[in-house]
């Protein structure tokens, strides 16, 4: 892989411009990992509107009829509904976990098997999110994709 970088002031915008031979799940990763970098998700903590990098999340959760979004330091309040976030995170590393949640797959540490089929993932913070049996085959799945790209 060739990577150029070119800055000067006769740019005004940053663009980003990739040529492959053809589309693969690294030149996909790639482009997720770029979309997420300039994603916002807005919540709401001690009666005032933030913006969050999506990066930044974690994990999101419903309780009671309302959404979080947990980051490292805070939890925030989300006005959308879980699957309004799962649609604006789509083609992003973010995962459901199950019927009330959902996670950043990049923030995860490490992943070991749980009773009944699911799983339990440790995040980046230490923090533990279960994953459902329904969910848990979509997880494996982008774990035997990354083990099939470590592969040579």
């Amino acid at each position: 892989m060739r990577i150029e970088l070119t800055q000067g002031p006769e740019y005004t915008e940053t663009e980003i411009l990739i040529r492959c031979p053809q589309v693969d799940e690294d030149i996909l990763r790639i482009v997720a990992l770029l979309r997420i970098s300039e994603q916002k998700i807005t919540g709401l903590k001690d009666g005032e509107i933030c913006l969050l990098d999506a990066k930044d999340i974690l994990y999101i959760d419903t309780a009671d009829r309302r959404t979080f979004c947990y980051t490292d330091g805070a939890v925030y309040e989300s006005a959308l509904r879980l699957y309004e976030l799962e649609e604006k995170l789509s083609g992003m590393d973010f995962f459901r976990t199950g019927k009330s949640g959902i996670v950043n797959f990049l923030r995860v540490r490490s992943i070991r098997p749980d009773f009944g089929g699911r799983l339990l993932l440790t995040l980046d913070n230490g923090e533990q999110v279960p994953v459902s049996r329904q969910y848990a085959a979509a997880i494996k799945h982008k774990l035997e994709a990354l083990e099939r790209r470590r592969k040579p």
